[in-house]
């Protein structure tokens, strides 16, 4: 296992046995001069060194969150010596084509980083008034994001997905195919996941691999059997590798991460082993500062040409969009894409949800001098006419299809023809956005003119197609 790296010279007292092991955490009393989050050098009783870090501190003692378990520790044999700082990664281009454990070692079989430059995983902050506004557009080839909930450069765009939905499969996709539309930028991913199994793992290697996107990306994969307080630091440690990227280098810097539920269920672990008072359904009272302290770190800041755009992939319990991890997640950022289970059992990929998607920060990257002129209000009327699809759908349920009126019955073709040519795309289909936009106008012209509220008639004589005839919409299918 490569050693992990620190820039401390003097490494201070070396305190002997523990007050307590309770799970992931040690206890050791009357320790002097240490400080919060500070690391921690642990030796087991071979003299292996484990890394930890410290969660708490009075003027008694010290509770220590253990990185790589506690397993074969004793109190009596226990050793410890503090640090004195924080956590820090070594940082480079070269990381770029590398994979690398939840702390940023190798996983790959080559050297470690060769750097001097030590950031500290948890960031500095950002000065409110050196952000600069979310904005551009950022094409990831599929047309249910890029034509109705566009991804802006900047912006923090979860994504709120459910046990067995193809999140996995979206988000490489996503990674594969995300690219900025002046081709001269430079453009890399950082790519973050947080107790996935090893075949998910070895699923997102091989694609990148395949694909030849792992040249772009650098990847941080905390494994479903490393210790569960390992999850806490993977986020940070890929996001401080972002910032260098961004900040430091220029580029424009796409991080996804996931699963941020699984984090935040190490943080409720932690919380109880701890003896925290708990919040809604056991997750710590702070969940949602600690989540802000991850999903802030993306944006643009003055003095920099780079950015740093957030994709954080998180699975909902039973399905709940008001479980506290998405609840809170939706109040931090802006907007959410979410994975329907109907349309994925109707066979429909990928299964974004028309309706409850949303990008708030999209008209600050579609239009004039982004993607196109009609992108707005297209994206607009599609809204429009899929909302108005769920409303005579649950009235066909009622009184059946047959007895709706002729104008419902074409809004039940259009509804159709979204759900399976619009949204509907395969895998390793990279769709442009011209492909996405000119694909709206053919599915919405199959509504008549007069339906058409919210494109101006310019746009209407410019873009819509002559309405083939209901028949043939029928077997658009």
């Amino acid at each position: 296992m490569a050693e992990l790296h620190f820039s401390v010279q003097d490494r201070g007292l070396q305190y002997v046995g523990a007050a307590r092991i309770d799970g992931p955490l040690v206890v050791v009393e009357r320790v002097r001069d240490v400080g919060f989050d500070e690391v921690v050098e642990i030796l087991d009783p071979e003299g292996r060194p484990r890394v930890g870090r410290v969660l708490d501190v009075s003027e008694e003692q010290a509770v220590i969150q253990v990185l790589e378990g506690t397993t074969g520790l004793s109190n009596e044999s226990l050793r410890a010596r503090f640090l004195g700082e924080s956590f820090r990664l070594p940082v480079s281009r070269q990381m770029l084509g590398r994979v690398f454990d939840g702390l940023g070692r190798p996983a790959d079989g080559g050297p470690p980083p060769l750097s001097a430059d030590l950031r500290d995983v948890n960031g500095r902050p950002i000065n409110p008034n050196a952000r600069r506004y979310p904005r551009e557009f950022i094409q990831t080839g599929l047309s249910a994001i890029d034509g109705m909930n566009a991804l802006v450069r900047g912006q923090k765009l979860p994504m709120f997905s459910g046990n067995g939905l193809p999140h996995d499969r979206v988000s490489a996709q996503i990674v594969r195919q995300a690219c900025l539309l002046e081709e001269q930028t430079e453009f890399s991913i950082v790519f973050a996941a947080m107790g996935v199994k090893h075949e998910v793992a070895d699923f997102f290697i091989r694609n990148f691999e395949d694909s030849g996107a792992l040249a772009r990306t650098m990847m941080f994969l905390c494994l479903a059997d490393a210790p569960s307080v390992e999850r806490l630091l993977t986020p940070r440690v890929a996001l401080t590798a972002a910032e260098h990227l961004a900040f430091d280098c220029g580029q424009h810097v796409l991080v996804l991460l996931t699963d941020m539920t699984n984090y935040c269920e190490s943080l409720r672990e932690v919380g109880t082993a701890r003896g925290e008072i708990p919040g809604r359904k056991g997750y710590p009272g702070y969940l949602y500062s600690d989540l802000a302290s991850i999903y802030e770190r993306a944006g643009r800041i003055e003095g920099s040409s780079g950015s740093i755009t957030q994709v954080a992939i998180l699975t909902m319990p039973a399905d709940d969009i008001s479980h506290p991890v998405p609840d809170l997640t939706g109040y931090i950022t802006e907007g959410q894409i979410v994975l329907d289970r109907e349309l994925f059992q109707r066979g429909i990929y990928p299964p974004i949800a028309g309706l409850p998607s949303l990008s708030r920060l999209m008209k600050d990257g579609v239009g004039k001098g982004f993607t196109r002129d009609d992108h707005p209000a297209l994206a607009s009327q599609l809204f429009a006419g899929y909302a108005y699809v769920k409303k005579v759908r649950a009235l066909a349920d009622v009184i059946g299809e047959e007895e709706l009126n002729a104008l419902d019955k074409r809004y039940l073709q259009f509804g159709e023809a979204f759900e399976r040519r619009f949204l509907n795309q395969g895998e390793y289909e990279n769709r442009s956005i011209e492909t996405t936009l000119e694909l709206g106008w053919d599915v919405l012209s199959m509504l008549p003119r007069d339906e058409l509220h919210r494109v101006s008639d310019a746009l209407v004589e410019q873009h819509y197609r002559t309405p083939v005839a209901p028949a043939a919409d029928a077997q658009t299918k």
